[in-house]
């Protein structure tokens, strides 16, 4: 923590006893002091003996590990956020490998799906439907003035498990804790949302403790005119605000997106910040095969936004490199239950077109994969198993070092596990997937999985918008912030197969990040504050550190 400033809100000082022992930024529990306790009107209230803020985190460390479910861990942690904001994000931060996957995935996936069943504590703003005229109103009631990221979701698609309603809350709330605790944006700054426009979900439906709208999604222009009121009453309140769209279906987010990125500051980290740690992975992989950029043909599995958005940021990373994006576009193929995408398809969305392959139509994916030869698959389907041992096989034979990476998650949904991968390929699968696996021993060799997570792309992206207050966010940054990812991974890292920087490192990986994207943002005139001379200097002063205030 001592590599960054300290950054906390000033202490109202009209707020004593029970009320400031229930402001979670503000209250400190035990290490509260004595002199404060007599000031602030805490004595009684608090046991006697003072405890600091090392000590607590010890004090959660251990109540944590002796849980044996990861749900528990999860509302444990989730408790502590809505009591005590800088003591939950000294913990996150003080052990980030161990904390992020119980703050988001694979967790958070539970996590939502049982929403209304574990539901304690209110957070974030529900924009239901039937309140529409009435957005900017309800959005004004969230407390803090100064909102730079909203993390929206509609609960359409959640991670792989489909629509969750009102509980994708969730994934917001997850979000943004890794803008914290992962890249250091002040938390005072972050705003979760759920766009509540019904579910389709009969289970949901019939539950009675679901906390949703109970009815039917709305489709059509009704949505539109949601989402365009949704955008104008952000603008209205808070104009320096960044929308991080997040688990829209693929029939909203790929229009939404389009409809938004050259007018406001947005992104969609399912299509963006997944391309970002795809191509990230790419490019540390090639450092294990030897290979160039322009050298590679990619299979996915699955055409949806998460696919397309991939192979284009891919295409465009080609091109930047010298290859004609047109070119570059056909080395992308794509793969969904209809088949390989093929010329002749004519059920084929027109995101889906610029990739479809001038080739006879083939039905199983290990057809489409010795059809096309790919050096690499990508999994982004939400169906488990489809990497099989005869997929994983025949891209072995094809390549000496067959890139594999099932980004699907929870884990849960993955097309393979990491065992799988490296023992049907004879150990010599370049591997990462969405979800984590632990190490894995074949025939005398250790492997330490990778992880593809968008936590290394679109926490550093949030804190290089937050420093340079940019006004748009465009696919160079995500270029950027992928080579700026994969060159952080060492040779020691790649001896054992792990191609992301490890996750006890996350916060120095986003900040280098994070610098690299705001001297993007600079480049492209796309900044709301001088470009200083020293961008990186510019990062740290920013940065969020769970200290409490004196």
């Amino acid at each position: 923590m001592s590599a960054v400033a300290k950054m906390s809100a000033p202490t109202p000082d009209h707020l004593t006893g029970y009320d400031l022992l229930r402001n979670p930024r503000l209250n400190k529990g035990t290490a509260f002091t004595e002199a404060e306790r007599r000031a602030r009107g805490l004595e009684g209230l608090l046991p006697p003996a003072v405890i600091n803020i090392e000590l607590q985190v010890a004090r959660r460390h251990a109540e944590i590990a002796a849980l044996g479910d990861d749900l528990q861990k999860y509302l444990v942690l989730s408790d502590l956020q809505a009591r005590n904001e800088t003591l939950y994000y000294a913990v996150l931060m003080s052990d980030p490998a161990t904390y992020m996957p119980l703050v988001y995935t694979p967790t958070v996936g539970e996590a939502c799906q049982k929403f209304g069943h574990i539901f304690r504590e209110a957070r974030g703003v529900y924009l239901p439907i039937t309140a529409r005229g009435r957005l900017k109103e309800l959005l004004s009631h969230w407390p803090e003035q100064d909102v730079r990221f909203i993390v929206v979701t509609d609960g359409e698609r959640i991670l792989g498990l489909g629509d969750l309603g009102a509980g994708g809350m969730g994934i917001p709330i997850g979000k943004l804790a890794l803008y914290t605790a992962c890249a250091g944006v002040p938390p005072q700054h972050c705003l979760p949302v759920v766009l509540d426009v019904g579910t389709n979900n009969q289970a949901l439906l019939d539950d009675p403790l679901y906390l949703g709208l109970r009815q039917p999604r709305v489709r059509g222009e009704d949505y539109l005119a949601f989402i365009e009121e949704f955008v104008a009453a952000v603008r209205r309140l808070y104009p320096k605000c960044c929308i991080q769209w997040e688990d829209f279906a693929n029939i909203n987010a790929v229009p939404i997106l389009a409809r938004y990125r050259d007018e406001i500051c947005t992104f969609n980290d399912d299509i963006q910040g997944t391309a970002g740690v795809a191509l990230a992975g790419i490019y540390a992989a090639l450092r294990l095969t030897g290979q160039k950029l322009s050298d590679q043909r990619f299979l996915f599995l699955g055409a949806g936004a998460a696919a397309t958005g991939i192979a284009e940021l891919i295409s465009l990373a080609m091109a930047r490199e010298g290859m004609d994006i047109t070119e570059a576009r056909r080395r992308n193929a794509l793969f969904d239950i209809n088949g390989l995408v093929v010329t002749s398809r004519t059920d084929l969305a027109d995101f889906q077109k610029s990739f479809a392959q001038n080739q006879t139509p083939v039905s199983t994916f290990v057809e489409a994969v010795e059809a096309v030869r790919p050096t690499g698959i990508i999994g982004v389907s939400t169906v488990p198993k489809l990497f099989t041992r005869e997929v994983i096989a025949a891209m072995a034979r094809i390549n000496e070092r067959p890139i594999i990476f099932p980004y699907s998650n929870p884990t849960s949904r993955s097309e393979c596990t990491a065992e799988e991968a490296y023992r049907w390929s004879d150990g010599r699968a370049v591997f990462a997937s969405g979800s984590p696996f632990p190490p894995v021993e074949i025939a005398g060799r250790h492997f330490v999985p990778g992880q593809g997570n968008n936590v290394y792309i679109f926490p550093a992206m949030g804190m290089a918008l937050f420093a340079t207050e940019a006004t748009r966010v465009t696919d160079e940054m995500f270029i950027v912030a992928a080579q700026a990812v994969a060159e952080q991974v060492t040779e020691k890292d790649l001896a054992i197969g792990l191609i992301y920087p490890p996750q006890s490192r996350i916060l120095e990986a986003s900040l280098h990040v994070a610098e690299r994207i705001a001297a993007c943002i600079f480049d492209q005139g796309l900044a709301g504050v001088p470009r200083p001379d020293d961008i990186g200097a510019l990062i740290r002063t920013r940065v969020y550190s769970p200290v409490y205030q004196e």
